[in-house]
């Protein structure tokens, strides 16, 4: 049995990153499940990811958890935004929400 030293969130991008350093051999069924998963879905590279992530908390007085969830989804427009953080227990104002949407575009543009 596998001892878990840690918890910690990450995003789609950072699990892809994280599995891509195991041998396909050595993963078990649901470890390539979720390479196969991350590698379909993960819509930027780890280290923007993070960048996003941080800034979102920074900038947007997001949580860790609400803002690996934007970076994972990558909304591109307002009304897909405020779809997703609607079952959220706060309410986010639309010039947060334009932040959000800044932010996802800006590090979604840069190579």
């Amino acid at each position: 049995m596998t001892e878990i030293i840690k918890k910690e969130i990450v995003t789609l991008p950072q699990v892809k990153e994280i599995l891509e350093s195991v041998k396909p051999d050595d993963m078990d069924q649901i470890q390539r499940w979720t390479a196969d998963y991350v590698k379909k879905f993960a819509k930027v590279e780890s280290q923007k990811a993070q960048t996003m992530t941080r800034q979102l908390i920074e900038q947007c007085d997001l949580t860790e958890e609400e803002a690996v969830e934007i970076v994972n989804i990558m909304p591109t427009s307002l009304e897909e935004l405020r779809a997703f953080t609607f079952g959220w227990k706060k309410l986010i104002l639309t010039d947060t929400l334009g932040k959000i949407l800044n932010i996802l575009k800006a590090e979604d543009t840069q190579s």
